[in-house]
């Protein structure tokens, strides 16, 4: 079997084009409950099969980690991070895809390239969370008595959750982001 790669560069315009599709989306989702949006998200990982490019199974792994964060009771998700990774989400409620899921190897590419961006606009907080996840399976066997799980979890978790408000304001400084979805 002969493989070969595909690359293509997105402008400014296309990135418009992906910001449009993708507030039509929220606007068509806004009354969803966060369960819906999560269940929705989850059907687009499950009806991902293994014949896809890497590329979209990469992505997937992504869409995973976003619902992650949501379902992880003890990240306790603040309410604007949480409203943006549900409005990410989002998306992915809409049955009207740029590209129908049932067309083999490209289907899922629109789904992967919008899974890539707000990835993109969401990695200060996919960090964090990925970092508290570390350091929780880290220091799950802690036998200090006088430190309860859940106060070295709460300490971390505020750590975190601080670091990643600052590095994101400081990129929305910056304007290289694709943030202005939400």
């Amino acid at each position: 079997m002969m493989a070969f790669e595909v690359t293509f560069e997105l402008t400014e315009s296309d990135f418009e084009h992906f910001r449009e599709v993708m507030h039509k989306a929220q606007a068509k989702t806004k009354h969803f409950s966060e369960h819906t949006i999560i269940t929705n998200a989850q059907k687009l990982i499950t009806s991902v099969h293994s014949n896809v490019p890497t590329f979209v199974s990469e992505r997937i792994d992504k869409l995973k980690t976003l619902i992650a964060m949501l379902e992880d009771s003890e990240w306790q998700i603040p309410d604007d991070e949480k409203s943006n990774v549900l409005s990410a989400l989002a998306y992915f409620s809409d049955p009207e895809d740029l590209v129908p899921d049932h067309i083999p190897a490209l289907g899922f590419l629109d789904d992967a390239i919008m899974i890539e961006l707000v990835s993109e606009d969401l990695k200060d907080d996919i960090e964090a969370f990925d970092e508290f996840c570390e350091y929780r399976a880290r220091e799950q066997d802690r036998s200090e008595e006088t430190i309860t799980k859940d106060d070295w979890l709460d300490a971390k978790r505020r750590e975190l959750h601080s670091r990643m408000r600052h590095r994101r304001l400081s990129r929305r400084g910056s304007g290289s982001s694709f943030r202005s979805i939400f």
